[in-house]
């Protein structure tokens, strides 16, 4: 089981988890997951709940580690959600070290953690992940693909089909600000996990089944592919 092919995939908090839980999207990517036949490993963000959380954090003076492990702890909550609707084969319980998760990858079909410590995203959480058990392929779900601004406030926004790791360092360069909760396409360490890997990374809206079906699958959707 070790040596079969692994997708790993970075779940957008804001998926399931705008403000309070959305049990009805957890069920409704697993049954997507599931469907795609595929050795999934996940790692799941915290949404406007883990923003919120931190954000309560800095009003009471605390620092940007506090802000982060507030936000992590969320992260947990929303990952072992999902590994709940996946079942059995999510195994018993949601990973906080890849070390861990690595070793799960030999007898579960699933393996899903959430944050792991302050100043590192989720998303490269996925990429280091991915990196552990040997993933070439990395899929990102949020609510976008990749766009060249923010398309909610500029609708002259490229979206890209296809773009470069260096492009893409471009990109995240311009909105990456280490701090819990701010908002950016793919955060600067992420981008460099999965350059120096050569991990193929989709990204996709994650409300669009068919196109995260696809991509998990590797066929063609309608988000942006790097690498």
């Amino acid at each position: 089981m070790a040596e079969t092919k692994w997708v790993a995939l970075s779940v957008g908090g804001s998926l399931l988890n705008d403000g309070k839980p959305n049990a009805k999207m957890a069920s409704s990517l697993a049954k997507i997951f599931m469907q795609t036949k595929m050795r999934l490993a996940i790692v799941v963000g915290g949404g406007k709940e883990a923003r919120e959380a931190a954000d309560a954090q800095r009003k009471m003076g605390k620092s940007e580690f506090y802000a982060d492990m507030a936000g992590i702890k969320v992260t947990h909550k929303n990952a072992d959600a999902l590994r709940q609707a996946l079942g059995k084969e999510a195994g018993k319980k949601i990973f906080s070290d890849f070390e861990g998760a690595a070793k799960a990858s030999h007898t579960q079909k699933y393996v899903i953690m959430g944050g792991t410590i302050p100043g590192i995203t989720t998303d490269a959480d996925a990429c280091l992940l991915a990196e552990a058990i040997g993933a070439k392929q990395l899929v990102n779900l949020s609510k976008t693909a990749i766009y060249s601004g923010d398309p909610s406030k500029n609708k002259n926004a490229k979206k890209f089909s296809r773009l470069k790791y260096s492009q893409l360092i471009s990109l995240a360069t311009k909105g990456d600000k280490r701090k819990a909760g701010t908002h950016f396409v793919f955060d600067l360490l992420a981008c460099s996990l999965i350059s120096r890997s050569k991990i193929k990374a989709h990204f996709v809206d994650g409300r669009n089944s068919s196109d995260v079906k696809n991509a998990i699958l590797g066929k063609k959707h309608n988000g942006t592919v790097v690498g």
